[in-house]
């Protein structure tokens, strides 16, 4: 027969057993019943040791001892998962010492559950606050439970005396909440107002529209501004004027991994996975704080990326390539070596085009190496390197070196380092595809150069520069023709008075099927490929590349600049002349 823990407590001298019996007697008198337990009586009102006491308990009804590490993913966890619940759940975690430790290793989806007393009645209901359908009750001892949630909570008692505050009225605003009150007034707001709801409907919604960023932008104590960049073009999409713009920021956060919900003082970067429309959608999240007008306010600007995972199927054939240019990329990539670069500003689809060349050259027989951060599309068949803390982009290259690649996509080329790497790469063998920000493929040969690249290098290294633009598509449903076009403008973009006479533009209406009377974009290219006659100008170069020189040979050779392209899909009916002037600079 298994002993009474009480008994097992006087055996091993951790109290006599005059000291158990009077405790024994003491829980009988108690009025009402179960309010305390033996263990509870004989620490409290016998003086017994604590930790051994309980210790000795949870050993008896095989509740797991975890041992409490303080590592910044763990507090994090614990914020987070406190941060979600309710008001008065919070409360009673604190009474009756009861925290979120992390999920099991060994059985993923079991929240694990620490508490110095397993026995109480009270854990499981808070257990189950928790948004996790398995929990496991753990041991820990009442110090190490006390020093964990000291690193994730402010002492409550600093505050309680606001009265007696020194205060310095330039910096301290005399209404300024204390942070535990400011907390759990931004939660209570939360659950109240349905803000959860708000938030996922507004990720819906950019994945419906076609958004491909989300701006979450607080415009005042109580007013946060959601816009959508749509086709290229930010668009104020919903104001939300009822509750605090920190509750905004605060449960978008929560809606990602590796942001703090708590901390508003640093720039974050996450992530978010949601199942929308039975696709799965990744989410890229940057997070700022921002100044308010009071210093009470804690504002962050947050910009969410929509990451959509088909746009990793994309092939060459549907990126929109003029004749000439889709024949040097693909006489580009065809290559076993050499140096592939696509240039643009920020959302123009570089990324996109690696991707669909990556798959135009994909064989099993071939190792392919990508280096990103972040990772944006996942691609089968390939193995993608992300970095971290511990593995830098200078790390990733040079490992990549002795890893034996045949083809590397390097995410971009930001520095000289990352640009010798990429020539050592190619020049020993291997195919080299990255990004480079510059506005047109001519100027990407000096910038290589003023990065300190040698003309010899630059000449011998690389196959072909691709510079694009994302132009919008006019809604073929309600566009309509111009009657009165505006002839010294489409002059300064470069047509003749015949082709005026000739085309007919069109203008954007609005629909029901688009927005704002464009729907979609079309890509615009300017592919220089490097011919013998480009190489010897290159390396020609004093001290600095002629880009006149470089921009006329790939002009003899076929190449049709960013605005003869963006040109040529106007007069096709595609987009107007406003986009062309827009998205494109002077061929001049």
């Amino acid at each position: 027969m298994k002993k009474h823990p009480g008994h097992i407590l006087v055996e091993k001298g951790m109290v006599d057993k005059g000291m158990l019996l009077n405790a024994i007697e003491q829980l009988d008198r108690e009025e009402p019943k179960g309010k305390r337990r033996l263990p509870q009586i004989l620490v409290e009102q016998f003086k017994a040791d604590r930790d051994l006491v309980y210790q000795e308990v949870a050993d008896y009804y095989a509740f797991r001892k975890i041992d409490v590490t303080m590592e910044e993913g763990v507090l994090n966890f614990v914020r987070k998962e406190i941060g979600a619940l309710p008001a008065f759940i919070r409360d009673m975690i604190l009474e009756n010492h009861v925290l979120p430790f992390g999920i099991d290793p060994v059985r993923p989806g079991r929240l694990l559950v620490i508490t110095p007393d397993p026995t109480k009645p009270e854990v499981s209901r808070i257990a189950r606050a928790f948004p996790y359908q398995k929990y496991e009750v753990c041991y820990v001892p009442m110090t190490q439970w006390e020093e964990l949630w000291k690193k994730v909570s402010i002492d409550r008692a600093v505050y309680k005396d606001k009265e007696t505050m020194l205060r310095n009225e330039s910096f301290v605003d005399d209404h300024e909440e204390d942070a535990d009150q400011y907390e759990q007034a931004l939660e209570e707001e939360i659950t109240r107002s349905g803000l959860v709801d708000l938030v996922e409907s507004i990720f819906v919604d950019a994945v419906r529209v076609g958004a491909s960023d989300i701006h979450v932008i607080p415009r005042g104590d109580k007013v946060t501004e959601f816009h959508f960049r749509i086709d290229g073009k930010l668009t104020r999409w919903y104001t939300h004027n009822e509750t605090r713009a920190e509750a905004v920021s605060a449960v978008v956060k929560d809606r990602a991994k590796n942001l703090d919900r708590f901390e508003r003082n640093m720039a974050q970067d996450g992530f978010a996975q949601l199942s929308i429309d039975r696709k799965t959608i990744r989410f890229r999240l940057s997070v700022i704080p921002l100044v308010g007008k009071e210093l009470k306010n804690k504002f962050e600007s947050i910009v969410i990326r929509v990451l959509k995972e088909p746009s990793a199927g994309v092939q060459l054939d549907d990126l929109g390539f003029d004749s000439y240019s889709e024949g040097m990329m693909r006489k580009a990539i065809s290559k076993p070596y050499g140096v592939i670069i696509v240039t643009g500003p920020t959302g123009s689809g570089k990324s996109t085009t690696l991707v669909a060349c990556l798959k135009a050259v994909m064989d099993p027989a071939l190792n392919i190496i990508t280096v990103e951060d972040p990772v944006e599309f996942f691609i089968d068949g390939a193995r993608q390197v992300k970095l971290n803390t511990k593995l830098d982009f200078e790390g990733a290259l040079r490992a990549i070196l002795r890893h034996d690649p045949d083809i590397v996509m390097v995410g971009e080329i930001r520095d000289k380092l990352s640009a010798e790497i990429a020539v050592k790469l190619a020049n020993t063998g291997h195919l080299t595809l990255s990004t480079l920000h510059t506005n047109d493929a001519p100027s990407a040969v000096s910038r290589l150069y003023k990065m300190g690249i040698e003309p010899f290098l630059i000449a011998y290294s690389i196959n072909m520069i691709l510079a694009q633009r994302l132009i919008r598509r006019l809604c073929d449903r309600c566009k309509s023709p111009v009657a009165e076009p505006d002839i010294p403008m489409l002059k300064r973009l470069g047509m003749t008075e015949e082709e005026i006479n000739n085309t007919v533009l069109y203008q954007p209406v609005g629909c029901i099927e688009c927005i704002r009377g464009f729907k979609g974009r079309l890509a615009v290219h300017e592919a220089l490929y490097f011919t013998n006659n480009l190489r010897r100008i290159i390396l020609e170069a004093g001290d600095s590349v002629n880009e006149a020189a470089v921009r006329d040979e790939g002009l003899k050779n076929g190449m049709r600049t960013l605005r003869v392209n963006a040109l040529e899909l106007m007069k096709q009916g595609f987009t107007t002349a406003e986009e062309v002037a827009t998205v494109t600079a002077d061929d001049d």
